[in-house]
């Protein structure tokens, strides 16, 4: 026989939250294949492999509207209290930090047919380290919300820098780009975008890693400074 406490299922609950779960690993999947996707358009001017990740945004948009569902049903059927509580939350606010991560990903898709020359500009070398960071950021962190491991979430935090710092390096050498040349200009711009993109990809990462932590946790993870020296 099921244990029942508080109103609902144990083993029912634990079957809905896993599903919760599973929907957040698939959305998380969908995000970093995107943002992998978009930047080897980008890298190899791939409009048609670009217009596709653009398509395959709306698969991520259904997922959040599933999780949304699955989320509200399983707190109006099942009143979980305390940690359960706090999971089912964390779901309900990381698929839509996972959605906007794909939307950054569909922004830089967009820009694939509007870089030409993108592989004459220097900078964009350093654009896809700064893109293995912030997915791999993204990666570990749904890892954690599934283990409820605050300690990755914390360590995701602390990697934020080095997209921070990835973006302050591409957005100098860009903007000395653009001053040596007025017809880099435009390009420039476009990567610029880019880089900012992925740069909030990180920022959003650092969000799911506070709800892991405090979904883990029942505490608020320390404040930090997210304070760029360069303006975005």
């Amino acid at each position: 026989m099921e244990q029942q406490t508080g109103g609902h299922t144990l083993k029912a609950f634990d079957q809905d939250i896993d599903r919760l779960r599973a929907l957040i690993s698939q959305m998380g999947g969908l995000a970093e294949h995107a943002i992998g996707e978009a930047m080897r358009c980008l890298a190899q001017h791939d409009t048609e492999g670009a217009l596709q990740v653009v398509a395959n945004d709306k698969k991520l948009d259904a997922l959040e509207v599933e999780t949304e569902r699955r989320a509200v049903q399983l707190i109006a059927l099942r009143a979980p209290m305390a940690g359960d509580l706090r999971d089912v939350v964390a779901a309900l606010k990381i698929s839509g930090v996972v959605e906007r991560i794909g939307d950054y990903a569909k922004n830089i898709a967009k820009r694939v047919p509007l870089i030409e020359s993108a592989n004459k500009i220097e900078p964009i070398s350093l654009l896809p380290e700064m893109a293995r960071i912030a997915t791999s950021m993204v990666h570990d962190v749904l890892d954690a919300f599934v283990q409820r491991d605050a300690d990755v979430a914390v360590e995701v935090c602390e990697r934020d820098d080095a997209v921070d710092d990835f973006y302050d390096s591409i957005f100098r050498a860009l903007l000395t780009h653009m001053m040596e040349n007025p017809h880099n200009i435009s390009h420039a711009t476009h990567l610029l975008f880019v880089a900012k993109n992925l740069e909030r990809v990180g920022d959003h990462a650092t969000n799911i890693a506070e709800m892991v932590y405090y979904a883990a946790t029942g505490e608020h993870m320390t404040d930090r400074s997210r304070t760029s020296t360069i303006p975005g």
